[in-house]
């Protein structure tokens, strides 16, 4: 059975824990313990000692409230996510809430038990992907670090060698161009990030909040569009955080090729087969194998991330009713595949930047994406001794073309 999930009422009516507690016994599965806490300093006290997962906190709380609270717990460090309980629906209210570091609120009388187990796992998960953004952020700190302490090191040698002036002004010049780009790197990671990771949870926080509002069978229509908007979002979070630790992974040297001997055209329609639910209305991908032998030896799961991002690029980037055009080629020494698709092309100012983490060219900037994907495809298919090679013109289309040494015995 699933561990518990301890939520802390912090609330200085005890009435108003006694509603909330039948509430949320109510809640199918009931995998949930409340506690209590009716006082500002009690509740601060509880906070300290970390010992629940996630809060519920009024608004009005004697001689403070509810956003005192939350702010104070949040700049000393709690981890956990805070909900919002008002009497009220006040959006001045609510989004200083937001601000302060709450991932939710709710309208006291308003919500059922599955409104708050709703508010209570979509609290959990914000908190979940804030932290790791978090974590990333600080290894790219630390990284920054060690770039600057190389550096300084490097001066040191320098004065204490015979080197020439122009030998010492090139080796600094080296250290500060790998800072800067660092830098560089580090304040696209922390744009890309607060903005990619805002517009899906922004959409979770609204249509969490307005599915509740529909009630009868008559509003069926309704709720069903904003669950699945919040489906999307989800998937949209999912996506973006397997980019970032992906090239996580990649920088640590934790990404192995390890080959192993399958048929490729299986395999390559299990893929299409997959991205049919990702395809806009009327897309479809073309997928076609020329030759009589597909038997191959490659990494099959680097390959699949590698074939699932081209193609659902393939289709992100071209109109509904385009076709991707998938093919795969086998033979004694070579294996070689290509995406094409009909989208809107690469700008020729932007090609020599493609590959480059974070980069988006100019015709792509009301697309979501975080400007991972290609550097991971390309660093995946340098991993697995392959090429990979472009060609794209603009409002025509892009093909990619991958190959890689087959070694498997025919």
């Amino acid at each position: 059975m699933p561990e518990k999930i301890k939520v802390l009422l912090v609330d200085d009516d005890e009435d108003d824990y006694i509603i909330t507690r039948d509430i949320m016994d109510d809640i199918p599965g009931r995998n949930f313990a409340l506690g209590w806490a009716s006082s500002y300093d009690e509740a601060l006290n509880q906070i300290r000692q970390d010992e629940y997962d996630v809060y519920l906190v009024d608004y009005y709380l004697g001689a403070h409230n509810g956003l005192e609270l939350i702010s104070k717990a949040v700049q000393e460090g709690s981890k956990a996510p805070f909900i919002l309980l008002t009497g009220q629906s006040d959006r001045a209210t609510d989004e200083r809430a937001m601000r302060i570091g709450a991932q939710d609120y709710l309208v006291k009388g308003t919500f059922d038990p599955f409104v708050l187990e709703r508010s209570i796992r979509y609290s959990l998960e914000h908190a979940k992907s804030l932290a790791e953004i978090q974590k990333l952020n600080a290894e790219l700190e630390q990284r920054v670090e060690e770039r600057t302490q190389e550096l300084a090191e490097a001066i040191k040698k320098l004065e204490h060698t015979n080197r020439s002036l122009e030998e010492a002004q090139l080796e600094i010049s080296k250290a500060l161009q790998k800072e800067r780009e660092l830098n560089e790197l580090k304040s696209r990671f922390v744009t890309i990030a607060s903005h990619e990771f805002r517009t899906p949870l922004s959409t979770v926080l609204s249509s969490a909040s307005l599915v509740s509002k529909y009630k009868t069978e008559q509003d069926d229509d309704k709720r069903q569009k904003h669950v699945d908007r919040i489906k999307s979002a989800v998937s949209n979070l999912t996506t973006i955080l397997n980019d970032f630790l992906s090239i996580s992974r990649i920088e640590e040297g934790r990404i192995y090729n390890v080959p192993t001997t399958f048929n490729l055209v299986p395999f390559a329609s299990e893929i299409v087969e997959e991205m049919k639910g990702y395809l806009k209305e009327g897309q479809k991908i073309d997928y076609r194998h020329s030759g009589e032998n597909d038997t191959v030896t490659v990494d099959k799961q680097l390959l699949k991330n590698i074939l699932l991002n081209l193609l659902s690029n393939g289709s992100k980037y071209s109109a509904e009713g385009k076709t991707v055009y998938f093919t795969t080629s086998v033979d004694q020494s070579t294996i070689t595949i290509t995406v094409k698709d009909e989208g809107i092309g690469i700008p020729k100012a932007d090609q020599g930047h493609l590959f480059t983490p974070f980069f988006r060219a100019q015709n792509v900037t009301n697309i979501q994406g975080t400007g991972l994907g290609l550097n991971i495809v390309k660093r995946y298919i340098e991993i697995m001794n392959g090429t990979l090679a472009y060609e794209s013109e603009l409002d025509k289309g892009t093909t990619f073309t991958i190959t890689f040494p087959n070694t498997a015995e025919v």
